[in-house]
């Protein structure tokens, strides 16, 4: 008979106290493989978050890494705007002069170029059309100003002072809430042309439905997508209107509401925990428009009644534009920007981020550093401490292996001297002890990996819906590379990897060769006379 046979009944006789003592190790090692797909899952779902389809982030003078929680993962709060006129400067010329033509001083300036074209021709309706520019714009001036342009002239035709360094230049607007969830105010190009997962060339995609438009010919600019989380938990479907809550999730509820046109898929990104509007109705809602620095003084000799009356008629004049249902796009000059995300090429990435940060307006930050960053300082530290904890805890069942043998010993010794009086020799004994010790480490071992990876499997849908990373019943990750650990470098240090869970293997037969190495010498100690006598 062989010794692993005879290893095997001696387990087989004490069947109660092995399996408990397997059922423990199971335990540890399915704890341990949970650990270590958990890791993978998250290492996994970074590594998607840090392909955004976009290298670069401007915002407000500020901190880096809440720029880029608050601008990517949709946490923590603004530290400040900047203006859209500086988000004009990453554009090129078409665009760039499309979205110039909302603007006051286009307005102003083709309004008072008609009211000189009228007085060179001598007509007295010159000083009257410069009234009528002045009050279609809000302001009041004298009559004897009548060329003045009432904002600074704009420069047309040419391209943003970044435009030609910039591939793609999105420009984000937070501050609002539906449910918990961020509101973004944001233009078509998100879903249209950003590419997030610039390896395998992935889009956004739609679940239901399509991208809101600039502007609808049925909703006008009141267009909304919301993420697949979103439209879970809110029970929300195509159609359906939503008003969004100012400032803070317990704001006070805006007028305007826009009609859902889109669900996007599942994607593993924080855009599935977000509701995205078309950025012209976000400037559309109240206290969203940025106050005017010129706005006229308060004139003398004016009664508290005509005061009243005049901010009751400017109430009522603002209350008609949130009822229209197709209102005039907000002018430039009271629209701002949380922040902007750039596509830039490499070589000019260095550069850009230099020009922008010595400048007073902005910042800019590269997100997939402080993403790699956050992880390596936050995550990998608390990852390291669970997989620590669940070895320790594999460790403390190795121990009761120990326990359970040791303690078998004392009923064992008659055995024991039998099988030394029929020609087993004491190197024999030691042997069967440390492959029953090991038998034990693997049985316990393996149901824990079984256990530890059909557990992942029931809950690989829920995973992915959280996360939109798949996972099926083996995923292999993490991933040890052997070379590179070994000191090498290169790329082929980088292709030869390992999975971190096949050291379990040799782990657990150390680990009973460890434990198992006391009862061994006690059996390998056992005095054969004595032990027949009795």
């Amino acid at each position: 008979m062989s010794l692993l046979r005879i290893a095997y009944r001696s387990i087989l006789q004490r069947s109660v106290a092995s399996l408990l003592t397997m059922l423990s190790m199971a335990l540890g090692v399915s704890l341990v493989v949970a650990v270590l797909s958990i890791h993978g899952v998250v290492a996994q779902s970074f590594r998607n978050n840090a392909s955004l389809g976009y290298n670069m982030l401007v915002g407000a003078k500020g901190g880096q890494e809440q720029l880029t929680l608050n601008t990517v993962f949709y946490l923590s709060k603004p530290v400040e705007n900047i203006p859209y006129t500086y988000y004009l400067e990453f554009l090129k010329q078409p665009q760039r002069d499309a979205l110039q033509q909302h603007s006051l001083a286009v307005r102003c300036r083709e309004l008072s170029e008609a009211a000189l074209a009228l007085a060179a021709a001598g007509s007295g309706l010159g000083g009257l059309v410069h009234q009528q520019a002045a009050g279609a714009l809000g302001l009041h001036v004298a009559p004897d100003t009548r060329a003045r342009a009432f904002f600074p002239p704009v420069e047309l035709g040419r391209n943003g002072k970044y435009g030609l360094m910039t591939e793609l230049a999105i420009p984000v607007c937070l501050g609002d809430y539906f449910g918990r969830f961020r509101v973004v105010g944001t233009t078509p190009d998100l879903f249209n042309e950003l590419v997030y997962d610039v390896e395998r060339q992935r889009k956004f995609e739609f679940a239901q439905g399509r991208n809101f438009h600039w502007h609808d010919p049925e909703h006008g600019y009141f267009e909304a997508v919301v993420g697949s989380t979103v439209a879970r938990e809110m029970n929300l479907r195509l159609g359906d209107q939503i008003a969004p809550r100012h400032g803070d999730p317990e704001g006070h509820t805006h007028a305007r509401t826009f009609t859902i046109v889109g669900i996007l898929r599942p994607s593993g990104t924080p855009n599935d925990r977000a509701v995205f509007i078309n950025m012209e109705g976000f400037y559309l809602m109240e206290d969203h428009a940025k106050p005017l620095e010129s706005e006229p003084a308060p004139q003398e000799g004016i009664s508290e009644q005509q005061q009243r009356d005049a901010l009751i008629a400017a109430a009522r004049q603002r209350a008609a534009l949130q009822r229209d249902p197709d209102p005039e796009p907000l002018p430039v000059e009271q629209r701002e920007v949380t922040a902007i995300l750039l596509k830039v090429p490499p070589m000019f990435a260095p550069g850009l981020e230099n020009a922008i940060n010595e400048g007073i307006e902005a910042q800019a930050v590269l997100p997939v550093a402080v993403i790699y960053g956050l992880f390596e300082f936050i995550v990998n530290p608390i990852q390291y401490t669970l997989l620590v904890l669940t070895a320790l805890i594999c460790i403390v069942s190795g121990i009761s292996i120990l326990v359970s043998i040791y303690n078998s010993m004392s009923e064992r010794r008659g055995e024991i001297a039998i099988m030394r009086a029929l020609g087993a020799s004491r190197a024999t004994v030691m042997t069967i002890i440390l492959l029953e010790a090991t038998l034990l480490a693997l049985g316990g071992g393996l149901i824990g990996w079984l256990a530890g990876h059909t557990g992942c499997w029931l809950l690989s849908p829920w995973i992915e819906e959280q996360t939109g990373v798949q996972i099926g019943f083996y995923s292999g990750e993490p991933a040890l590379r052997v070379l590179a650990w070994l000191g090498l470098s290169g790329s082929l240090a980088e292709r030869v990897v390992v999975p971190l869970e096949s050291v379990l293997i040799p782990a657990l037969v150390l680990l009973a060769i460890g434990v198992g190495i006391w009862p061994a010498i006690s059996a390998y100690r056992t005095d054969v006379a004595r032990s027949l006598g009795k």
